[in-house]
């Protein structure tokens, strides 16, 4: 406890069950809510009406949802390939097996991954 990591990030703790009348109470309040109408932060009710319920937000969402899918798949893979090639595997087959393109593979050959 009280070490940095020097990312430049806050990191804050907060027992997402507290349900006081302070600000944080009323922000785990919203973090639970399922319905924006009984939000306490209309700045936080107004983001979660759009992103839910208009059509425009709901593409919007679908569309963050789907790049976050395609990066953790993308991660997912590469990590398969890492493995492959720290057990000797040919680039060809690599690619193959992870259906990442034969230049990725290369171009993580090329660092330092051992």
């Amino acid at each position: 406890m009280g070490r940095e990591f020097d990312d430049g990030a806050h990191i804050l703790y907060v027992n997402e069950k507290y349900r006081g009348e302070s600000e944080i109470g009323k922000l785990m309040h919203d973090f639970s809510c399922t319905n924006a109408d009984d939000m306490n932060f209309s700045l936080m009710a107004e983001r979660t009406k759009y992103l839910k319920e208009d059509q425009e937000g709901v593409q919007e969402m679908s569309k963050i949802l789907e790049d976050l899918r395609n990066e953790t798949d993308l991660a997912a893979r590469t990590e398969i390939a890492r493995f492959l090639l720290m057990e000797d595997f040919s680039y060809e087959k690599i690619a193959e097996g992870t259906k990442l393109p034969i230049e990725y593979i290369e171009e993580l050959a090329g660092k330092d991954i051992f």
